[in-house]
């Protein structure tokens, strides 16, 4: 896929709301911002899935940074683009490849998340 065309289709998600099963949602918030070091590929977001009350249970992001709990090369190491696995979750890292492929990964664990809930 063309990575111009993927981070295009990425900004033009901002601002979208999407209702999911029982009540649940989804949220887009991307903006483009200048590379730099923490932020190669020029974009700054926060895809998130909230609950019917309004709580994020379940989002991806580089708003901040967080520092690596694993093992491995991020040990240690702050790192902003991760994701939030549930709701006291204070990020792991997310190893971004492209838009395409977060999208991807974004809507695998909402399905994953929706089914875990039986909301499928």
């Amino acid at each position: 896929m063309d990575n111009k065309k993927d981070i295009d289709t990425l900004l033009n998600l901002d601002g979208v709301v999407i209702e999911q099963a029982g009540g649940h949602w989804t949220k887009f918030e991307v903006r483009q911002v200048p590379k730099s070091e923490m932020i190669p590929h020029g974009v700054r977001y926060s895809l998130t899935l909230h609950d019917r009350d309004g709580k994020r249970i379940m989002g991806f992001d580089n708003a901040h940074a967080v520092k690596g709990k694993n093992k491995g090369k991020h040990q240690g190491r702050k790192t902003y683009d991760h994701r939030h696995r549930h709701i006291e979750d204070e990020g792991v890292h997310y190893e971004f490849v492209d838009a395409h492929q977060l999208l991807t990964d974004f809507w695998s664990e909402v399905d994953k998340m929706l089914n875990a809930l039986g909301l499928d």
